[in-house]
């Protein structure tokens, strides 16, 4: 089963005020691992990066500059994510952004009922805990010293180990399919024993009475009715 892990960085919180996304990166599981399959772009936004938006994710106005716009990688990406579930943190925040890259260079948008929204999967499995990334990888100890800003792709990395123990584990991803000879390894390889008959133990003389004595008073046993 393929899905794509997805996030954004943007410029600010409402596309509709004119936000843009500034970087994009997917991250490719197949039956809930990583395959190592990923993309990620670094986008000219055409305006300024707000200093309290460079203060979340390091990324400057100036930096962006020489960076292709969406409408450069939008095909690549679309190809990217084909058909595939994509899972999100917070998914209406990035599929929002998204749609609104799509629908300004005429693209068809994506569907919110497409998603896999990681929030509400934590919120379900820990009602009144804390759901944002940082605390659900402390939560289930992934290693997030790198993490001293907000990256779209650190970010996929982070949630694909999140998204494994939300979905029950890293026993999710293991594979059923067992092959003749992998059964004949096991076989040779499982430690010798020899072989034990059963033992027997035969009542006494006085719990063979004893049981019976017991039988005598029972009133209408099942086994004496017809």
């Amino acid at each position: 089963m393929r899905e794509i892990i997805l996030d954004t960085e943007t410029t600010g919180l409402d596309p509709d005020k004119g936000d843009r996304v500034i970087e994009i990166a997917c991250v490719e599981l197949i039956n809930y691992l990583p395959t190592g399959q990923y993309i990620q772009y670094y986008l000219n936004p055409e305006r300024t990066v707000p200093s309290d938006a460079v203060a979340v994710h390091g990324l400057t106005t100036e930096f962006l500059l020489d960076k292709p716009k969406f409408i450069q990688i939008a095909d690549r990406f679309l190809d990217f994510i084909g058909n595939a579930p994509l899972v999100i943190h917070n998914a209406e925040f990035d599929i929002r952004f998204i749609n609104a890259e799509l629908t300004r260079i005429r693209k068809d948008t994506i569907q919110l009922t497409r998603s896999i929204d990681t929030v509400l999967m934590a919120r379900q499995k820990f009602p009144g805990a804390p759901a944002n990334l940082d605390a659900l990888c402390r939560r289930f100890n992934i290693d997030i010293s790198r993490r001293d800003k907000h990256g779209a792709l650190l970010d996929c990395q982070l949630l694909s180990q999140v998204y494994l123990e939300l979905r029950g584990g890293r026993q999710k991803g293991l594979s059923l399919d067992v092959s003749e000879s992998s059964i004949k390894t096991l076989v040779s390889n499982s430690p010798k024993k020899p072989f034990q008959r059963s033992l027997v133990i035969q009542p006494s003389d006085q719990e063979l009475k004893d049981h019976q004595e017991m039988l005598s008073k029972l009133q209408k046993p099942l086994w004496g009715q017809s």
